[in-house]
């Protein structure tokens, strides 16, 4: 049954997403910026609501009161989220009450029409083959992106893990906080639980998404903070999803104690 509703949200994302990017090209040829970028989250909407209809995959969010208000315009955050399956990438423009900035491979921007629709927007793609110039690319579209009001994200693993698991927290996000002075929000997501990585096998259940309170950054060191940032994510990890951690230590804490 699964594989029946999963194969007809799959067809529910083809048939909707081609006019809507359609429209969205269109659109963004004599209209730029927020616009586009909230009709696009209105497709993303749309994507969310047919996994929860289609597929009945629900979700629920706490410490939303930790992020500044739709009103707070100028109040810049770095949301650095756990990234488990697609469903994060397509929900958080979706349920953020501020337009976001992704930081992405170049070549999401080739999928037809998703990414057409993606290139229109005020987005960080880079080369993930060109490192320096990649970092280069993000410290200066980064920081002039969030002196627009922007929310910047990166997931710290830079990929998808499998559920249970992780991958290595890198420093990109936390150098970028650094070096714009803007606090960085650790997010735990359990995606997998419901959206495997790299599958479309969906399954019904509640995602739950737990975002941590900001974190300063003056004074800290990038890989000193991403150590932070990876001890809240997978600490919350294994208390939203402990039949996944069920007999694991987080990591951060395994290496303090074999230090002690």
């Amino acid at each position: 049954m699964s594989a029946v509703r999963s194969m007809l949200f799959v067809l529910w994302l083809a048939v909707t997403v081609v006019p809507w990017a359609l429209s969205v090209l269109v659109f963004s040829i004599f209209v730029r910026g927020r616009p586009v970028y909230w009709m696009c989250a209105g497709w993303l909407r749309v994507a969310i609501w047919g996994a929860r209809v289609i597929c009945g995959v629900r979700h629920r969010i706490s410490g939303m009161e930790h992020l500044p208000t739709a009103q707070d315009e100028k109040a810049a955050v770095l949301l650095a989220p756990k990234h488990q399956s697609t469903w994060e990438t397509f929900a958080f423009p979706a349920l953020m009450p501020h337009p976001l900035c992704y930081v992405f491979k170049r070549e999401l921007l080739y999928i037809p029409f998703f990414g057409w629709a993606m290139a229109r927007l005020d987005m960080i793609h880079i080369d993930r083959s060109k490192r320096t110039e990649a970092w280069n690319k993000v410290a200066e579209q980064g920081k002039a992106l969030m002196a627009q009001g922007l929310w910047v994200i990166m997931f710290p693993e830079g990929t998808r893990s499998e559920r249970g698991q992780q991958g290595t927290y890198k420093s990109g996000a936390s150098r970028l906080a650094i070096t714009t002075g803007t606090p960085i929000v650790p997010i735990a997501v359990n995606s997998a639980r419901c959206w495997p990585r790299k599958s479309f096998l969906l399954k019904p259940g509640v995602i739950d998404i737990s975002i941590g309170r900001p974190i300063p950054v003056e004074g800290r060191q990038p890989d000193e903070l991403m150590r932070e940032v990876e001890a809240w994510i997978e600490a919350e990890m294994r208390r939203i999803d402990p039949e996944a951690y069920a007999g694991q230590v987080p990591p951060v804490a395994a290496a303090r104690q074999s230090e002690a």
